[in-house]
């Protein structure tokens, strides 16, 4: 997990989006535990408090639940759930690249060529 002290992103932030990615990609299963908050803390070199912030943000989402004794473990993920986050996350970055498309002058039909291009060379 990579953090950067300067981007504006509080810590816990990043962390709790580093491993909710990770849980919705898959890459955590549900049933597995997230590491403990002391040793993520060591691991990261940062408070305890800032880790248990993030977990406790996972945990509003629905993500994670806390296990008394055992730290938090991944909740089962509903399948239009994770697509509808999905869909959030491709929505919020077309409408980044349209505000970028603007600011450099391209023409709707030379952002949909290049929507396009990209399709084409990542095989979606």
């Amino acid at each position: 997990m990579k953090l950067v002290q300067n981007s504006g992103v509080p810590i816990y932030k990043q962390i709790a989006e580093s491993l909710k990615s990770d849980i919705l990609s898959g890459k955590l299963k549900q049933n597995e535990y997230l590491p403990s908050i002391r040793s993520l803390a060591a691991d990261l070199r940062i408070s305890v408090i800032t880790t248990m912030k993030a977990y406790e943000e996972l945990q509003a989402e629905g993500l994670v639940t806390a296990v008394q004794g055992k730290g938090f473990i991944i909740n089962a993920q509903d399948s239009e759930m994770l697509k509808e986050q999905h869909l959030r996350k491709v929505e919020d970055a077309l409408m980044e690249a349209i505000t970028s498309a603007k600011i450099a002058g391209l023409s709707k039909t030379e952002l949909k060529d290049t929507l396009n291009t990209l399709l084409e060379v990542s095989q979606v």
